[in-house]
C-alpha cells in the first residue's frame, strides 16, 4: 500500500465523483479529439474547464496528464460536430430495389477493424508491468471506461433514410409498439384476462361457459387480444425487464463506493482497592464511534467494460426474444383461428347435408307409398342420414374443442367463449383474398434480413466473448483508490483520523480456473456460430415450404371453385332425372356426396391457403399482417 499526495487525491476525488454524476444511460461514442477549429464548447462547459486552468496555475504544477483533463475533454466533446454527425455508414445494395429497408443484422468485423471492436479478437494473458507501463494502462483504462459510460447517450445515426421500405405484398411495416399501443383496435374490457395470475375459480358460476359461441371476433381482434392477454409475452417482457435491471448493476461498478459505520459501546468499569489506595472510578463508559469511507476502482484490466458489453447484448437479446415471442404468438393465433373458422365450416357443410339427406329420405318413402319406389331406395337413404347426422355431431364437437384451444391461447376469462367469422364464398374469393407478390428468391433474401433468431445467435456471440475477456481479466492487475475519515470516542474527548492512497492487487496463480472460464465463454462463441449456420438453413426451408404450399393451395382453390359450380349442377340434373323416370337413386346420392366434397375442397384449399400465407408471413417476418 502506498500513499500519494494532496493534489494528486484531489484530482482522483473529482474524476471518480464526475463519474458518478455522469448520466448511467449516456452511451454514445464521443470523440476524445480537441474541437474542430471554429467550435467553441457550450457555455455550461467553460466553468469547469476554467477551474482546472485556474487549479493547474495555482498549484504551479507540470502540466496535467491525460487522465487529468479527461472528464473536461469528454464534456467538450459532446458538442462536437464528431458527436453530433456521427460516421455513415455504407447502404446495403444486395438486394433489388423492392425489397431495400434496414437489415436488423449487424455489419460482421472485417480484418482491418480494431481488436478492441473485434468480438474474436484474442485476449492477451496479463503481464507484469512496470510503473511508467501502469501508469499507462490506468490512462488507457479511464479513456476506455468513460467511452463506455457516454457510449449511449446519443441515438444511432446511419446515412441512410429512416423510412422502412416494404414491398408490394399487402402489409404494413411491423413494430411490437405498433401492434400494442394502437388504442383503436382495443379489445373489449370482458375479453381481457384477469389481472391476478394467481387467481383460480372456486365454484361452478366461475367456469360455466356459454352453450353458444359468444362473440365473435375478427383474426385482427384475435391477434390484439393474444398480444394483451398472453402469459408468454408478458413472461418475455418480465425477462426484458430484468435484462434491464442487470445491465444497470454492471454499469454502477463505474460509479465509487461510499459507504460508513457507526459504533455505540457502553461498558461498565469498576474501582480497584490497592494497597496504594483506590484506582479507578466504578460507572458506565460510553464511547461513540463514527467512520466514512470512498472506493473506487480506478483499473480493472478491462473487466468491467467486458461486463457491461455484455450486459448490453443480453438486453438486445432479450429484446429480439421478445420480438421473437411476438411473432410466433401471432403466427398461432392465426392457425388457431383458422381452425375455429374451418370447423365452422363443416358444420355448415355437413348441416346442409343433413337436410338434403332428410329432404331425400321423404322423397323415397313417398315414393315408396305411391308404389313407384322400392324399399332398398328407403335404406339407402336412411344409411345416408344417418352417416350425415355422424359426421355434423362429429364437427360441432370440433368446434368446441377449437373454440376453447383458442381461448386457451387468448387467455379469455373462464367464463367467455368467442366465435369466428365466416369463410367468404367461393364467388367472393378473387375480392378477398390476400395476394403475396414477392418471388421465392426474394422471399428468401427478405427472411435473412428481418429474422431476429440470426441477430439472436450474433448477440449469444458478443456476450460469450465478453464473458471470455471478464474472465481473463480477473487475473489482470487491479488498482483501486481509497479514503476513510473516522472519528473516535465523539462523547467525551473527541479525535479524528483520515487516511487515502492506492492499492494494487493482482492474482498471481489460481490453477488456471481463470482461463478455463474464458475457453468455456470461447466454446459457446464458437456454439453460437455454428447455431447461426444452422438456423439460416432452416429459415430458408420455411420460406420454401411455406411458399410451395402457398401456390398449391392457391391453385387448389380455382379447382375447387370449379368443381364446386360442376358438383352443384350435377346434383340438380341427378334431381331433374330421377324425376323424370330416367334417372336412378344412386345418382341423386352420388351427386350429394360429390357437392358435400367440393364443398369441403373448397374450404380446406381456402383456409389452406390462409395458412400459408401467415406461416409465409412469419418466415419472412418484420410484415404486419393485414388478414
Amino acid at each position: 500500500m502506498g500513499y500519494i499526495n494532496h493534489s494528486f487525491l484531489i484530482r482522483a476525488a473529482v474524476l471518480g465523483g464526475a463519474l458518478a454524476v455522469l448520466p448511467v444511460p449516456a452511451l454514445a461514442k464521443v470523440s476524445m479529439d480537441a474541437p474542430e477549429e471554429g467550435h467553441a464548447p457550450p457555455a455550461a462547459v467553460m466553468p469547469v474547464l476554467a477551474a482546472a486552468d485556474a487549479e493547474t496555475v495555482a498549484a504551479s504544477e507540470p502540466v496535467l496528464s491525460e487522465s487529468d483533463v479527461l472528464l473536461p475533454a469528454a464534456i467538450a466533446s459532446l458538442a462536437s460536430p464528431t458527436f453530433a454527425n456521427g460516421a455513415a455508414t455504407p447502404k446495403n445494395e444486395s438486394l433489388p430495389l423492392e425489397l431495400t429497408q434496414f437489415s436488423q443484422l449487424p455489419n460482421l468485423p472485417t480484418d482491418a477493424a480494431d481488436d478492441s471492436d473485434n468480438p474474436e479478437a484474442p485476449v492477451a494473458p496479463p503481464q507484469e508491468a512496470t510503473d511508467g507501463e501502469l501508469e499507462d494502462e490506468d490512462e488507457g483504462e479511464l479513456e476506455d471506461e468513460i467511452e463506455t459510460i457516454v457510449d449511449e447517450s446519443a441515438e444511432p445515426t446511419s446515412s441512410a433514410s429512416t423510412e422502412e421500405i416494404v414491398p408490394e405484398t399487402g402489409q404494413a411495416a411491423s413494430t411490437a409498439e405498433e401492434d400494442l399501443l394502437i388504442e383503436a383496435d382495443l379489445p373489449p374490457t370482458e375479453l381481457l384476462s384477469d389481472p391476478n395470475p394467481l387467481n383460480v375459480p372456486t365454484v361452478e358460476a366461475e367456469v360455466a361457459v356459454p352453450a353458444e359461441g359468444g362473440q365473435t371476433i375478427s383474426i385482427e381482434e384475435a391477434i390484439e387480444l393474444a398480444y394483451f392477454n398472453s402469459q408468454d409475452l408478458q413472461v418475455a417482457l418480465l425477462e426484458l425487464e430484468q435484462s434491464e435491471a442487470t445491465l444497470a448493476e454492471a454499469r454502477a461498478a463505474f460509479a465509487p463506493t461510499v459507504s460508513t459505520s457507526a459504533d455505540l459501546t457502553a461498558q461498565e468499569t469498576d474501582s480497584t482497592s490497592t494497597a496504594f489506595g483506590t484506582v479507578g472510578d466504578d460507572g458506565i463508559d460510553t464511547t461513540l464511534n463514527a467512520s466514512v469511507g470512498v472506493s473506487y476502482d480506478l483499473f480493472t484490466s478491462g473487466q468491467r467494460i467486458a461486463t457491461v458489453r455484455a450486459a448490453e447484448e443480453q438486453v438486445r437479446l432479450s429484446e429480439l426474444e421478445v420480438d421473437r415471442r411476438r411473432e410466433e404468438l401471432r403466427l398461432e393465433t392465426t392457425s388457431l383461428y383458422y381452425d375455429l373458422q374451418e370447423s365452422g365450416e363443416q358444420i355448415r357443410i355437413n348441416r346442409s347435408f343433413v337436410e338434403e339427406a332428410q329432404q331425400n329420405q321423404r322423397d323415397n318413402e313417398l315414393r315408396r307409398q305411391a308404389g313407384v319406389g322400392t324399399r332398398f331406395d328407403v335404406l339407402r337413404a336412411d344409411v345416408q342420414l344417418a352417416n350425415a347426422q355422424q359426421d355434423l355431431i362429429q364437427s360441432q364437437a370440433q368446434q368446441r374443442i377449437s373454440r376453447r384451444n383458442l381461448a386457451r391461447l387468448l387467455n379469455l376469462p373462464s367464463t367467455s367463449n368467442v366465435s369466428a367469422t365466416p369463410v367468404p364464398a367461393p364467388e367472393n374469393w378473387e375480392d378477398t383474398y390476400e395476394r403475396w407478390a414477392l418471388t421465392l428468391e426474394d422471399s428468401i433474401l427478405l427472411a435473412f434480413q428481418a429474422r431476429v433468431e440470426l441477430e439472436q445467435q450474433l448477440a449469444q456471440r458478443e456476450i460469450s466473448t465478453q464473458q471470455a475477456r471478464a474472465a481473463r481479466a480477473a487475473n489482470g492487475p487491479q488498482v483501486s483508490l481509497f479514503a476513510n475519515y473516522s472519528w473516535d470516542d465523539l462523547l467525551d474527548d473527541s479525535s479524528d483520523t483520515y487516511n487515502f492512497g492506492a492499492q494494487f492487487s493482482m492474482v498471481l496463480a489460481d490453477g488456471g480456473a481463470a482461463r478455463a472460464r474464458a475457453r468455456q465463454q470461447e466454446a459457446n462463441a464458437a456454439i453460437a456460430e455454428e447455431n447461426f449456420s444452422e438456423v439460416l438453413d432452416q429459415i430458408r426451408f420455411e420460406v420454401e415450404e411455406a411458399y410451395f404450399t402457398l401456390r398449391s393451395n392457391e391453385e387448389n382453390v380455382r379447382t375447387a371453385r370449379t368443381a364446386i359450380t360442376q358438383a352443384t349442377t350435377a346434383l340438380e340434373l341427378a334431381n331433374l332425372r330421377l324425376d323424370a323416370g330416367v334417372g336412378t337413386q344412386l345418382d341423386v346420392l352420388t351427386a350429394q356426396s360429390e357437392l358435400t366434397q367440393a364443398e369441403g375442397n373448397w374450404v380446406s384449399a381456402a383456409l389452406g391457403y390462409n395458412r400459408a400465407l401467415a406461416s409465409l408471413q412469419r418466415a419472412v417476418s418484420n410484415l404486419q399482417s393485414t388478414l
